[in-house]
């Protein structure tokens, strides 16, 4: 993958974290925009679409990061374990996901029911299931676990600031844009590397006729 097509991933990613952050905070944020549409405020308004922009652009960028970072782990992993690297993926996977239902409920000491966290996690482990087919359809069958593992674990470790931040509503305004944008960069890596096909076709001149 030359450097024209790495620059041309990083726009598209940060063009798709921007709007998924923008359409997001249009359902999480709904209150806020009505404060300025009854009465109209034009540029309060465009304040705050500028600013949930440029918050979808800054998760892009996480998204980025964790995915070159992933790149990184996944090669490493081969080297060390070998064989068993996807053995210690699947591992590492249900560890994130116990994870996301434990440390969250504990940190709310009860407040809030353990059914949600579940039902968070077990969300973001089918969403990563799904891809993960998507992947391992369009390539081969070995890119599930790397796939899944990707989207699972990395996409959390990605999600930490926004799962300590009071309240949900900035927790949404991560995961969605993180999801979107590492969903675009895993089926999207694959299509990158393959280089088209370049068919020559052979020379059919003629010599003209001497008269």
């Amino acid at each position: 993958m030359n450097s024209r097509k790495v620059v041309e991933l990083f726009w598209k990613t940060l063009v798709i974290g921007g709007i998924t952050g923008l359409i997001t905070s249009f359902f999480v944020k709904a209150d806020e925009y009505q404060n300025y549409l009854s009465p109209f405020n034009f540029m309060e308004l465009l304040g705050l679409v500028v600013f949930f922009i440029g918050l979808g652009l800054v998760f892009s960028v996480v998204s980025q990061t964790g995915f070159f970072a992933y790149l990184f782990v996944n090669r490493l992993g081969l080297g060390l374990f070998r064989s068993f690297w996807p053995t210690v993926q699947v591992l590492l996977i249900a560890f994130v996901v116990f994870d996301l239902v434990y440390f969250p409920y504990q940190a709310t000491n009860g407040e809030v029911s353990i059914f949600w966290y579940i039902l968070m996690s077990a969300s973001i482990l089918v969403y990563g299931w799904f891809i993960a087919r998507v992947k391992a359809k369009e390539t081969n069958k070995k890119a599930f676990i790397p796939a899944l593992f990707f989207m699972v674990v990395i996409t959390t470790v990605e999600w930490v600031p926004g799962l300590r931040t009071e309240g949900t509503d900035y927790a949404w305004l991560m995961v969605i844009p993180l999801l979107a944008c590492n969903t675009y960069q895993l089926l999207i890596l694959h299509r990158l590397q393959r280089e088209p096909n370049k068919k020559v076709s052979p020379s059919t001149h003629k010599n003209p006729k001497k008269a």
